[in-house]
């Protein structure tokens, strides 16, 4: 089994298309385990997947993507479906990082950080996490240094996706520091 392949396709149907899968996420992006694997078996390539799979992919992910909790699954960030998936705000480190390329800075600075086709914006706890995720549309990103901690005071909510991804609604440009 290829789990790097199973994560990818898990991601796609519950962040991106779920009815692409004949999937209903519940408000907090739950759906019956039993269904996704139903679902997945209809592509021969997955026709064996059972609920081990899941977990084995999940174990196995450099980042935690995916949880499951009794008999239902869920991706934890990166949802760009219409239904606004519902999360418990929570206190942010003091300062948090976000991996973004050159070319945006200028609508940064005017903008702020705006989720655009996603439903959150993305953060990361740690450096290595932004460049990261900057690398994926830059060779040599920007890493923006972001003060959460009075964003948080200021009335800002944070959500804790997973041990180095944090999400919130959008950052003002008054809380970006460039690093």
């Amino acid at each position: 089994m290829d789990y790097m392949k199973l994560s990818k396709e898990v991601s796609f149907a519950l962040r991106h298309e779920p009815w692409k899968y004949e999937l209903e996420l519940d408000e907090n992006g739950w759906v019956d385990i039993d269904q996704l694997i139903e679902s997945l078996r209809c592509d021969r390539k997955w026709k064996s997947l059972d609920r081990k799979d899941l977990e084995i992919m999940i174990e196995k992910s450099d980042k935690k993507r995916h949880e499951i909790h009794n008999s239902k699954i869920r991706a934890l960030y990166g949802h760009s479906t219409p239904q606004k998936i519902v999360k418990a705000d929570k206190i942010p480190p003091d300062v948090l990082y976000h991996g973004t390329p050159k070319y945006f800075i200028e609508s940064i600075r005017e903008k702020g950080l705006i989720p655009k086709s996603r439903q959150y914006v993305h953060l990361s706890s740690d450096t290595e996490t932004a460049i990261q995720v900057g690398k994926r549309r830059a060779e040599n990103p920007i890493i923006l240094k972001i003060n959460a901690k009075q964003a948080s005071i200021d009335g800002v909510k944070f959500y804790h996706a997973n041990d180095t991804i944090w999400l919130v609604d959008s950052i003002d440009p008054k809380y970006i520091i460039e690093k």
